[in-house]
């Protein structure tokens, strides 16, 4: 019964994922649970989907899960292997560092993240809005 509900509910947030002429959450192949059950716990969930143009067009949209409050706290992440671990892992460490080493000044603009495999510079405000505060 517990499988079930959490196919249901991989297949709720893919339709969220979609737009209105797309059937992603038919795709679902399988779901996977990792870690042991315990009421009330989180645990992240594996779906495996039936191909790969569907993991694609989920991935493309998963920003609309932002606006989504009943699902606010769900992250979707593509599955890597270990060496891609690894990479993300540093990539990580290296924004850590960078974000230690902004200025007051840079922290109201700006922050460091990963996003897809690569390290971005994510603006707070709009570049126009800095650089005319640099003026002043």
């Amino acid at each position: 019964m517990r499988e079930r509900e959490e196919r249901e509910l991989a297949k709720t947030i893919i339709k969220q994922d979609q737009d209105s002429t797309q059937e992603l959450n038919q795709e679902v192949e399988e779901v996977i649970r990792s870690g042991r059950y315990s009421e009330g716990a989180k645990r992240s969930m594996k779906v495996r989907m039936k191909s790969q143009v569907g993991v694609e067009e989920i991935m493309a949209r998963k920003g609309k899960l932002a606006d989504d409050t009943e699902h606010k706290d769900i992250w979707i992440k593509r599955d890597m292997n270990l060496e891609e671990r690894e990479k993300e892992k540093v990539l990580r460490n290296e924004a850590e560092e960078k974000n230690e080493k902004r200025t007051e000044i840079e922290k109201k603009n700006f922050y460091w993240s990963v996003l897809d495999k690569r390290l971005k510079k994510w603006y707070l405000r709009k570049k126009e809005e800095v650089v005319e505060e640099a003026r002043n």
